[in-house]
Order: structure tokens, then sequence, then C-alpha cells
């Protein structure tokens, strides 16, 4: 006997139909539920909290929906090729591609969730106390583009791979990979899925690998922190006609930059550095550049552009940025760099808006592809709202600690919101006399 499809907003399931035809036609009706009830609910984005959501409560086949991320038959490479050509599609149009970078920790308790391990927890730590916490590591690319409707720059998730623990890689027979190596696999996943467009990679220090420059630099322009103590040298002279011996590799090493951040004779230039702490304002601030063999022992040298940025009158420490286009203005460089602290707001909202952390899948298959799908519906609520963005209300909710010019996240995600429970054809219960309230 077949089942009878959940009830859900026809409009936005018409909108949402490319993404859903990577499902197979069984699991469509129920992957649609669940993107839906995700959207909807208030509390943690379990299976359950979605039904509930929906008023699907009373459900007798609610194992169908588990399965969806547990046992159905789905590519997750395949949903993250259709969300990122629609991200560039909508919102970097023209121009290089710039993609951010990064790894997180999805805090999860107990022992059935398997690829879960002891991590750095930057966000418990400080500079006096290193803090360790069970979770799951994921690496995630994000398209760093202006949203139209937000007149800023957003971080937007495209592809989100976990990065698993060692002692879980020796127990499955899996080859351990170093979050470096899953970097590499993510940019070039994403170079494959947009040919044809100039593309720069924003990365923390964590990722300021000569190896992976050296890899990445052939295929896109690549932006990474460097050490103050990194060892630069000069590019090797030509060599003499008629000697031999193997040519040199590298030149004179330079002056490290630790060194230089103290010296009154560089040619130092201002400019304006947008502080984004209570009210935005501008602070000054100096840099130098110049263009240097990056060399680590035991590997080829890489060539880079490296910018040194000093901070007077502040006890801010100084920053050190390598870019692997030797050409490229120091001023586009540092607009780049700049970007990338918007990745740690994007999970910080993921976290407070979309339930990241409080999924409860124990399943290896469940636990691999519950976070990157609601990663992805961060990047879906902005898809939604630009392309109805004069349908809905984008009002930015004010208070009078909290000005906002412009809507954020939490705006957006409202909106949507509203318009799907107030879709016409949007029934909350299967009965008609069951009445459910959604606070």
């Amino acid at each position: 006997m077949d089942r009878p499809d959940p009830p859900l907003p026809e409009a936005f399931c018409r909108w949402l139909a490319p993404a859903l035809a990577v499902f197979s036609p069984t699991c469509r009706p129920q992957a649609a539920a669940l993107a839906v009830g995700a959207l909807l609910a208030l509390g943690p984005r379990t299976v359950a909290g979605a039904l509930r959501a929906l008023g699907l409560a009373g459900r007798a086949d609610f194992a169908t929906f588990h399965r969806v991320l547990s046992r159905d038959v789905w590519s997750g490479l395949a949903l993250a090729r259709r969300l990122t050509r629609a991200l560039v599609r909508v919102f970097a149009p023209l121009g290089p591609v710039v993609v951010g970078l990064d790894h997180t920790l999805e805090r999860r308790r107990g022992p059935r969730v398997r690829p879960a391990a002891h991590y750095y927890d930057p966000v418990r730590s400080s500079r006096g106390r290193k803090v360790t916490s069970r979770g799951l590591r994921w690496v995630s690319a994000m398209l760093l583009a202006e949203v139209p409707f937000a007149r800023k720059v957003w971080a937007l998730p495209m592809l989100s791979a976990l990065a698993p623990s060692q002692a879980f890689c020796q127990a499955e027979g899996r080859r351990y990979r170093p979050v470096t190596a899953w970097a590499l696999s993510l940019l070039r996943l994403v170079r494959r899925w947009l040919p044809g467009r100039a593309m720069v990679a924003v990365m923390d220090g964590e990722f300021a690998s000569v190896g992976l420059l050296r890899e990445l630099g052939r295929a896109m322009t690549v932006v990474t922190r460097l050490r103050l103590d990194a060892r630069l040298f000069d590019f090797p002279a030509p060599r003499p006609p008629g000697r031999g011996g193997r040519p040199a590799t590298k030149g004179k090493a330079q002056t490290k930059l630790a060194k230089r951040r103290h010296d009154a004779g560089e040619p130092w230039q201002r400019f304006a550095l947008l502080v984004r702490t209570g009210r935005r304002h501008a602070r000054e601030a100096e840099f130098i550049s110049g263009t240097a063999l990056w060399h680590h022992p035991g590997e080829p040298p890489v060539a880079v552009r490296w910018i040194l940025v000093r901070y007077p009158g502040s006890k801010r420490d100084p920053d050190a940025l390598a870019c692997t286009d030797l050409t490229a203005d120091p001023l586009v460089i540092l607009g780049w760099f700049s970007r990338r602290w918007l990745m740690e707001l994007t999970y910080e909202e993921a976290r407070a808006h979309l339930g990241v952390e409080t999924q409860r899948q124990h399943a290896d298959k469940a636990v691999f592809r519950t976070t990157p799908v609601l990663f992805g519906l961060y990047s879906l609520v902005a898809l939604h709202v630009q392309a109805f963005a004069g349908q809905l209300d984008l009002t930015p909710r004010r208070a009078a600690w909290y000005p906002k010019t412009a809507p954020t996240f939490a705006d957006a995600l409202a909106a949507v919101r509203i318009a799907l429970w107030t879709d016409l054809n949007f029934v909350t219960a299967l009965d008609p006399g069951e009445t459910v309230q959604i606070l």
C-alpha cells in the first residue's frame, strides 16, 4: 500500500526541485519534509523534531524519514555540486570566485558517535588555557560573496566533509588524512565544478603549508596566513653561461618578518582597516609587501607575495599573509583575507538558528550526512530570500542595544518561516480537528 506524501508547501518544494532531484523518487517526499521541518523547527534538529514541526508526529511510517539519512542511497557530492553552481550563479556571476576554507568542531558526546575524538576547542580556549572537547571535525568550503538583500558579504557553505579521527580510520581500515589533505580535496572539487572561472582560496594559518600552496597554486590564487618566522628567500640569480652543476633553487635569505615589524626604514603604507565591533568605524593600519620564495626543509620552494600588517597604537599582534599571485595588489589581497572572518559568523549562526550540535544521529552514514545538510540549509535560505526578496518582509528586527541597518541571517530565516507558515497549501496536521501551535 502506497504511503501518502507528507503535506508540504507546494511553492517552496517547486523551487527546491533541482536539489530534490538528487534523491530517488521513493525518498524524495521524505527528504523534502525533512528540509522544511528543519527550517521550521525551533528546538533540536532531530528527525523527530522536524516531524513535530510539520504536525506529523502521528505518522506510523516515521522510520522512513530516519532512513533518508541513515540508509537511503543518494549522493552528497551531487547535492553540493548543484548548490555550488547555484550560489555562484546568483551571488558571484562576475569576477573571481572567492572561496573560504576552514574547519570547525561540532561537540558530540556518547560512545556511539564513533568518528568523534578529542580536538582542540578554540572557542573555549584562551591564551593561557587550552581546552579540548570531544566532537566531530568538519572542513567546509564557503562562497565569500556579497548578498544583495543584506548589502554585505556572507559566507555561504557549499561543500563540507568530515575529517574523521585517526582511531576511527584505523578501526575502519581507512587511510587517515590530515585537514590539509581534506582542504586540497575540497578545493579541487570546487575547482572542477566551476570550469572557466577565476578562483581565489582564502585560508587560515592551520592550512599554511608549502605543499598545499604549491598544489593549489597551479589552478587558483591562494591566500593564507604566514608565520613571522617563515623562511623567505630571494629568487635565485641566473646561472652564468658555461657553469655546470645543479641550478640553485633559492637565493639569499631575506630578513625575517618578525624583525621587519620594528624597522622604521621599511616603506610602510597606511590604509583604513574596517572594525566590525560595536559601531562600525575605520582604524588605521600599516603594511609592507614584497615577493619571495617560501621554503620549508625537504620541499621545493613556492613563490609568494608576502604582506606584513602592523597596528600602530594597538596591542594587537602583527599579521603576515602569503599569496600565490605575485602580481596581485596588496590591498586587494587584504580585502580577500578580511572576508575569511565571516566563516566564524556562519558557524555560530548555524549553531544558533539551524541546530548544529543538537542532532542525535548515531549511525555512521547519518553522522556523515546530517551536519553538511544543515550547513547547506544556510545557503538555501540565502538563495530563497534573494529569489523572492520583493515578496518577503525583510525588515530587520532591531533593538535599542542592537541597531541594524540591513537584514541578518536571523531575519532571512524568519522571512522564510513566515512564507512557509502562510502558504495556502500548507497543512499543519493530517487530522483536520488537530491544532498545532508553533511558538
